[in-house]
């Protein structure tokens, strides 16, 4: 196999230790020779292993992406004149059971790499990646508040009070100030019901509201529910500031941003993880909409033997943008248009507005579509246009539409002869 480049190193990242092979040009023209180093993990170390690597005249590195432990590996790298420094996935070069050490590994990988067998992933650069970190960082802070929320309400549950069963969010301000007097010592359902404000105040929903906060709530409830929400009220102070300090990151892509939250369900929390995750340019790195969907693992993998088309499961990837773009696509059905439309034809397809199944598969396939118009959005510098409810409609052509008709009578009267006989003043209507 053709050489493309002449030395090349492949590194094998562990949490302390990293194993280096280099690739170069053996005794004879046509034979080639490992080398394989080691080296420890501590930064002064790492810079002084990329020095080592470039006086032995090393082009190429390339290195298997392990999570944490690839970065300052992949930046002490980074620091001197490399003409490529690549970051792969390890599925790419995953060795055969039996035969895996880590020596091997790295050999593997640089053999792998000279060849051109191997391809880089998208690296962001530094100043996305302070925005990515804070962006994941929010994530995780609204899943632990959720998760404060829910201990909450089982606290609440415990105590016989059944709040969430009438109020829409325990979190509301009719419903804090009614969990805020229970811990004040305050029992008595009706005075409580009566702290209720707005559509809350309905007859039906303060005799429900009454009924509901009456129950066993004891003092130990009541400390339960004083920690559960100072805990809350830290993690809305965090995000709150969070989302200040995401704003200050990304401004210098305002105008990206901007494009971004043309799109149906895109707000300022979803474009801005998609500028940390993918970049304000994601097609100067990814040749086409469908490669980016492939590199987030949205678009339906590839299942066929014997010429039959099995099941073919999203991947594991984009563990971040993914939920993002799945959270954008529920916010984009709830608004009439061309997604709300073809969100209700995939689900009619993949079984009926009664399959959760069918639901969960429509709603995966509209965050693919959002993907793919906001690469579009991005690539062209224009806003998207709305093509409105009835874009799947327009877009049939008369003949197929003509062929599912005759299809549907075939259903209703099997076996029967469909004759269709077009009138003189028909065929000169406008638009026929």
């Amino acid at each position: 196999m053709k050489v493309l480049y002449e030395r090349v190193a492949g590194i094998d990242v562990h949490k302390d230790m990293i194993k280096v092979g280099i690739r170069s040009p053996g005794d004879k023209p046509w034979t080639r020779r490992s080398e394989v180093l080691q080296y420890r993990t501590f930064y002064g170390v790492l810079q002084q292993m990329a020095a080592d690597l470039r006086k032995r005249g090393v082009t190429h590195v390339v290195m298997e992406a392990s999570g944490i432990y690839t970065d300052p590996v992949y930046y002490a790298l980074c620091e001197q004149d490399f003409e490529q420094v690549a970051v792969i996935n390890p599925a790419h070069a995953k060795a055969l059971r039996g035969h895996k050490t880590d020596a091997r590994d790295c050999a593997r990988l640089a053999e792998l790499f000279e060849c051109g067998l191997l391809r880089g992933s998208y690296i962001p650069p530094a100043e996305l990646r302070e925005v990515r970190d804070l962006t994941r960082y929010r994530m995780k802070t609204v899943q632990a508040r959720t998760s404060e929320i829910q201990r909450l309400a089982k606290a609440l549950e415990s105590a016989g009070i059944k709040l969430g069963s009438v109020a829409s969010s325990i979190t509301g301000v009719s419903a804090t100030a009614m969990i805020e007097s229970l811990i004040d010592g305050e029992r008595r359902g009706t005075v409580l019901a009566d702290l209720a404000r707005g559509r809350m105040r309905t007859a039906g929903k303060l005799a429900d509201l009454s009924m509901a906060l009456t129950g066993r709530f004891t003092g130990h409830h009541a400390l339960l529910c004083r920690l559960h929400r100072d805990r809350i009220a830290v993690f809305d102070a965090a995000v709150a500031d969070l989302d200040e300090r995401i704003a200050g990151k990304a401004a210098r892509w305002q105008r990206e941003a901007g494009l971004l939250t043309s799109v149906p369900g895109f707000g300022d929390v979803v474009a801005q993880a998609w500028l940390g995750e993918i970049g304000p340019a994601p097609h100067r790195h990814f040749a086409t909409c469908e490669k980016l969907a492939s590199w987030v693992t949205l678009c339906p993998g590839n299942n066929i033997s014997a010429k039959k088309r099995k099941h073919g499961r999203t991947g594991d990837a984009g563990t971040y943008i993914k939920p993002m773009l799945i959270q954008a696509a529920w916010a984009a059905i709830r608004v009439r248009g061309r997604l709300q439309a073809r969100y209700n034809r995939l689900v009619r397809r993949f079984g009926g507005d009664k399959n959760p199944a069918a639901k969960k598969k429509a709603i995966t396939a509209i965050a693919h579509t959002l993907l793919k118009i906001a690469y579009q959005v991005l690539k062209s510098g224009t806003p998207y246009q709305e093509p409105g409810a009835d874009f799947y409609t327009r877009r049939e052509s008369p003949e197929q539409k003509q062929a599912w008709l005759e299809r549907q009578m075939q259903k209703l009267h099997p076996g029967c002869t469909i004759t269709i006989t077009i009138s003189p003043e028909a065929a000169l209507a406008p638009g026929a």
